[in-house]
């Protein structure tokens, strides 16, 4: 992600779309320590003067889903499954995301499940492809819906079904302050969203 477009219309910019370069990892630097003055501490005393290194190191781990490929974690394939055609689910794959909002952590777990057609893959290319797209700015919203597009482009699944629940920062550390809401969201495609039965199945799965 070195040069991106994007409309800076919003961020006070007069040049409605222009083409930027990532800052320097020194830019990043220097930013998180007018962030520190700006909160209302002396980003020059002792405690404080590796933080700026600590944050630049944290955001590089936080959203690394932006140099990771979720069609590339999909591509291998199996197609040895005997004859097995039913749901394949997984439950309970942990979700740690920032909100695009107020860049709050928001927390939670995602299953996934897809009707195979014939080929099946790794279980744990699933998982990779949750944090791929966890690990960006994000809503939940199109975090869930990014994660079913990827299965169902690259699977050739029947149908493909995502579920996540989580807790998110930015509403219970600040704002309204409600702490242990859990917000939900879902995306079905294919036999999920047309069979009721199948859809049904899914959710007390993913619920047990």
């Amino acid at each position: 992600m070195d040069a991106l477009t994007g409309d800076r219309s919003e961020m006070g910019g007069d040049i409605a779309a222009t083409e930027w370069v990532r800052p320097s990892r020194e830019e990043a630097l220097a930013a998180v320590r007018t962030l520190i003055a700006w909160a209302g501490d002396d980003p020059r005393r002792e405690g404080l003067l590796d933080t700026p290194a600590r944050v630049a190191d944290a955001f590089g781990e936080w959203f690394d889903g932006y140099g990771g490929d979720a069609a590339a974690e999909l591509s291998r394939t199996f197609v040895d499954v005997q004859g097995y055609h039913d749901m394949v689910l997984l439950s309970g794959i942990e979700v740690e995301s920032h909100c695009e909002h107020h860049m709050a952590p928001f927390i939670g777990k995602a299953t996934v499940a897809y009707m195979p057609r014939g080929k099946v893959v790794g279980l744990s290319k699933l998982a990779r492809v949750v944090d791929i797209f966890a690990h960006r700015l994000q809503t939940q919203e199109t975090l869930t819906r990014q994660i079913a597009d990827a299965m169902g482009e690259s699977l050739d699944a029947s149908g493909v079904a995502v579920l996540i629940s989580a807790e998110h920062h930015c509403m219970s550390t600040r704002g309204v302050r409600h702490r242990h809401v859990d917000t939900v969201t879902t995306t079905f495609t294919g036999l999920f969203k047309s069979d009721a039965d199948l859809r049904a199945r899914f959710i007390a799965l993913a619920k047990s």
